[in-house]
């Protein structure tokens, strides 16, 4: 019998982690009765009463395992990890928070019945903020441009993953995996299923607007070698068109050295718009660096505190 993991990253979801358990069991056990599986959460040391109903729910079914981790290590390594750590003939990765449709779990499963390796939920609409929508789109199209691979518009990691593809996974030995651009590189053809994105259904989203960015420079740093390149030949552009203002106002001054004034204020515009574009440059070049940083230290993805129903 083959068996299905889920894997559930989970902080701060206590009014989502019984309801969503429930209704992947009934999955299961009224639609996919020929498969075994396991539901796999990893928690990232949630504050709220997550763990106490985790604990429960362990208690209730063994086919639902914990991972309590001892800090909060962010949301791309814990998700990973856990990937990691799932046991079945595929993965299904998804959130707690009912924004990825546990009905399209079934969808998945037949796709991967037909051979697909990995099999991808795209957001074709999303009930979530409408700016919120569109910034993602115009960061995914960006990132899609200007990287080295083919990344994949309106993903964010939920979908079903062969075997295979998690053995790929426990190979990497990086530290700030960026799921969505290891699928892109390195996975195999996949199927994608558009759908329509719900609203959380309990709680508020643990994303704010630093998180979001730090994920998108982790994406960008990782698999784009266009904005360094975009530095050099900034660089080198402004550098000529300096140049050639310089000689332009020398001749003028030279030609016209009792009536042409140059005036502070070319000079003092000049110097704040290179200033600033130089301020910029350097703060995206110590992004790589710090991402060169992090790789190089070579620190686990989390540390686990608990397992439950772990044999």
């Amino acid at each position: 019998m083959k068996k299905i993991s889920v894997l559930i990253a989970t902080y701060n979801e206590e009014d989502n982690v019984c309801p969503l358990t429930e209704e992947l069991v009934n999955i299961f056990n009224t639609q996919l009765t020929q498969y075994d599986y396991e539901i796999v959460y990893i928690d990232n040391h949630s504050r709220d009463k997550t763990r106490e109903r985790l604990r429960a729910l362990c208690a209730e079914n063994p086919k639902v395992k914990a991972i309590f981790n001892a800090k909060n290590f962010g949301q791309i390594r814990s998700p990973v990890h856990g990937l990691k750590q799932t046991t079945g003939d595929c993965t299904i990765k998804m959130t707690a928070d009912f924004q990825d449709p546990p009905s399209m779990i079934v969808d998945f499963v037949r796709e991967w019945e037909k051979g697909a390796k990995i099999v991808l939920g795209i957001k074709n609409s999303s009930d979530e903020n409408h700016l919120m929508y569109m910034i993602r789109g115009i960061y995914y199209k960006l990132l899609r441009k200007i990287s080295d691979i083919d990344h994949i518009e309106q993903f964010t990691g939920f979908g079903l993953y062969d075997k295979a593809f998690i053995q790929v996974l426990r190979d990497l030995k990086d530290p700030v995996p960026y799921l969505r651009g290891i699928v892109a590189e390195l996975g195999f053809d996949y199927v994608a299923i558009p759908f329509n994105q719900p609203k959380r259904r309990s709680g508020k989203s643990k994303n704010n607007w630093y998180s979001l960015f730090d994920i998108a420079m982790v994406g960008i740093t990782s698999y784009s070698k266009v904005p360094l390149r975009c530095a050099t030949l900034l660089g080198g552009l402004l550098s000529a068109l300096s140049f050639l203002i310089g000689c332009v106002y020398l001749i003028l001054k030279l030609v016209f050295w009792d009536r042409f004034l140059m005036g502070t204020a070319p000079m003092l515009i000049g110097m704040f718009f290179i200033g600033s574009v130089q301020l910029f440059f350097l703060g995206l070049l110590g992004e790589y660096i710090l991402m060169i940083n992090v790789r190089m230290m070579g620190r686990p993805l989390v540390v686990e505190e608990e397992r439950i129903n772990f044999q």
